[in-house]
């Protein structure tokens, strides 16, 4: 972002918490997901176990409850980014991109990678 300020581009940070999409289905995901670990070596898979992707697999359904479906949420934070005279640096969509990405990002790194 920094960088492309000495050549007149203003970038914006467009920051979306969890959406409901295509991206984020959690039935394209585990098919993608098996696909993926059916092509490890036996050894990555012993290291990881069986369990690690059930348990991924489970984690992701769980999440996928709290995803908002309201999109336009993030496309207002495009159209503002755009269109405005002086757009914001950062823009956050969702409430948990709110209420939890963004006071993580103030936190130091090793607390975030604690959390």
């Amino acid at each position: 972002r920094l960088e492309m300020r000495n050549f007149g581009v203003k970038v914006c940070v467009i920051e979306p918490g969890y959406f409901k999409t295509m991206i984020t289905n959690v039935e394209n995901l585990e098919k993608n997901f098996i696909s993926s670990w059916q092509k490890l070596p036996e050894e990555i898979k012993a290291s990881y176990g069986e369990d690690y992707l059930r348990q991924f697999v489970a984690m992701l359904k769980v999440l996928q409850k709290g995803y908002n479906s309201n999109l336009s949420l993030v496309t207002n934070c495009m159209e503002h980014a755009l269109t405005s005279l002086h757009p914001r640096t950062r823009y956050s969509a969702g409430w948990d991109a709110k209420l939890l990405y963004l006071p993580l990002s103030y936190l130091p790194s090793a607390l975030s990678d604690a959390l």
